[in-house]
C-alpha cells in the first residue's frame, strides 16, 4: 500500500509545488480571501473530489466520499494571511518557496489538497470520508471559519469529523495542542479627567506598563498605554492588555482576577468606574457576512495516547516517515491554531502535521521546504487512509 502512496506522490510532485507557489502569490490577507479560495476551489474538481463547493461564511469544502457515512476524517488548512510588505510575492530558490504564508499555512494547505489527489489516483479504498476544508478568517478572526464550518456546514452535508488533522506548521511533527491567549481593554470612566488619568496610570503600572508606556513581554503578558477619549461627557481610559493562557486557566476567572486588580489599584484616584472585558469586535468577512470576533484563544490538548495519535503514528512509521510528536510554542502572543475552537467548542480530536516551521509563521521572508510540502503529502494521505482506508490484505513486505 505504502509503496503505491510513494510512487504516486513522486509523480504528483511537481504539480503540488505549482499549486502551492501559485497559493502564496496569490494575497489572501484576513477577510480579503475570495481569489485564493477560487484557486483551492478549482484545484479540488480538477483533482475531481465527489463534492466541492463555498459555503456562505467563504470557506471552500472538498469530500471524498468513502462506502459509509463514518468515520470522516477533516484536514483543515487557512486560507488566510496575515498583513505583509510583501503583497502576493513569491519566489523558489533551490529548496524553498518563501512569500508571505508559506509556512503559515499555505504550504500545508497545497499538501492537504494533493493529499486527496494522492488517495483518488492510489484506488485505495476508503470505508470513511475525507473532507478538506480551507478556511478563511482563522489569523484575525479568532477562528469564525472554521466554528461556521462545524456549527452549519458539514452537519447539512450529515457529517461529523471523528478525526482532524490541521495543516499548521509542524516541520512534519506530530502536534497535539497548544496554550491560549487574551486580549483585555481594561477600562476607567469618570467626570473628574484627573480622577480617570490618576486611575488609569496607577492601574497600568500595577499591571506591570511602569509610569513610561510600553513595556516588552513580560512573563507572557503584554500592556500597551492607555489611551484617552471623551464619551457623552465623560473621560474614558483603555488599557489593552494581552495575556497568555495556560493549559488549566479559565478565562473567566482571569477577567475576574483582573478586575480585582485594577480596582484595588484605583482605590485612591477618586470615584471611577472599572471594568475588564475580553475584547471584541465586529468584521466583514469576504463572502459579505458580518461576524462578531470575540479575542480569545483557549488552550488545548489532547491525550498523546489517544487513538488518533496513536493511528497517526503507526500509518507514519509504516511509511517510512518520521514519527515526532510536540506541542507549538505559540512564541509570539496572539498565535494560535484552529484547535481551540475545534477542541474546545467542537470536542473533535485534532493534532497538527505541516511542512513549515512555526518560527517562520509570520516572519519577514517566511518560507517553506519544497521537499517537506511533497513529504507532507505522502503523509497525509498515510495518515488519513490509516484512519478511514479499508486495509488492503495479499501485500507483500516489500510493498509495505
Amino acid at each position: 500500500m505504502y509503496t503505491i502512496l510513494k510512487n504516486k506522490n513522486a509523480g504528483l510532485s511537481e504539480a503540488v509545488l505549482a499549486f502551492a507557489e501559485e497559493l502564496i502569490g496569490t494575497p489572501s490577507v484576513t477577510t480579503q480571501e475570495a481569489r485564493v479560495a477560487g484557486l483551492v476551489e478549482q484545484k479540488m474538481r480538477e483533482i475531481g473530489y465527489d463534492k466541492v463547493f463555498r459555503d456562505e461564511t467563504g470557506n471552500v469544502v472538498g469530500a471524498i466520499v468513502g462506502r459509509e457515512s463514518s468515520p470522516t476524517v477533516l484536514l483543515n488548512s487557512h486560507l488566510d494571511t496575515v498583513e505583509s510588505l510583501e503583497k502576493g510575492t513569491v519566489r523558489r530558490e533551490s529548496d524553498k518557496l518563501i512569500g508571505t504564508g508559506a509556512a503559515d499555512c499555505k504550504g500545508g494547505l497545497a499538501a492537504q489538497v494533493f493529499a486527496g489527489a494522492l488517495l483518488r489516483r492510489s484506488l485505495l479504498p476508503l470505508r470513511g470520508n475525507l473532507v478538506v476544508a480551507a478556511t478563511v478568517a482563522e489569523e484575525n478572526g479568532r477562528g469564525t471559519g472554521v466554528r461556521a464550518l462545524m456549527e452549519r456546514t458539514l452537519p447539512a452535508l450529515g457529517m461529523k469529523p471523528d478525526f482532524v488533522i490541521l495543516g499548521e506548521p509542524t516541520n512534519l511533527g506530530l502536534y497535539y495542542g497548544h496554550d491560549g491567549w487574551m486580549e483585555l481593554d481594561v477600562t476607567v470612566e469618570g467626570a473628574n479627567p484627573f480622577h480617570v488619568d490618576d486611575a488609569a496610570r496607577a492601574i497600568a503600572s500595577d499591571l506591570g506598563a511602569g509610569e513610561n508606556g510600553e513595556t516588552p513581554q513580560i512573563e507572557n503578558v503584554f500592556i500597551r498605554k492607555p489611551r484617552f477619549e471623551t464619551v457623552g461627557g465623560f473621560r474614558r481610559a483603555t488599557i489593552p492588555v494581552v495575556r497568555r493562557l495556560g493549559y488549566g486557566e479559565n478565562a473567566g476567572q482571569v477577567v475576574s482576577q483582573y478586575k480585582h486588580e485594577a480596582l484595588r489599584a484605583a482605590e485612591t484616584s477618586g470615584a471611577v468606574a472599572v471594568d475588564v472585558a475580553v475584547r471584541k469586535e465586529t468584521r466583514r468577512l469576504a463572502s459579505g457576512l458580518a461576524t462578531t470576533v470575540q479575542h480569545l484563544t483557549h488552550a488545548w490538548s489532547i491525550d498523546p495516547f489517544h487513538p488518533l495519535m496513536t493511528r497517526a503514528r503507526e500509518a507514519l512509521a509504516a511509511a517510512g516517515c518520521e514519527v515526532r510528536a510536540g506541542k507549538w510554542e505559540l512564541g509570539r502572543l496572539g498565535m494560535g491554531t484552529a484547535g481551540s475552537v475545534l477542541v474546545k467548542e467542537f470536542g473533535a480530536p485534532t493534532i497538527g502535521y505541516g511542512p513549515g516551521r512555526e518560527e517562520q509563521a509570520h516572519a519577514a521572508g517566511e518560507w517553506v521546504e519544497t521537499a517537506k510540502i511533497v513529504e507532507a503529502v505522502y503523509g497525509t494521505a498515510a495518515m488519513a487512509h490509516g484512519l478511514i482506508g479499508i486495509p488492503v490484505c495479499g501485500w507483500t513486505s516489500d510493498e509495505i
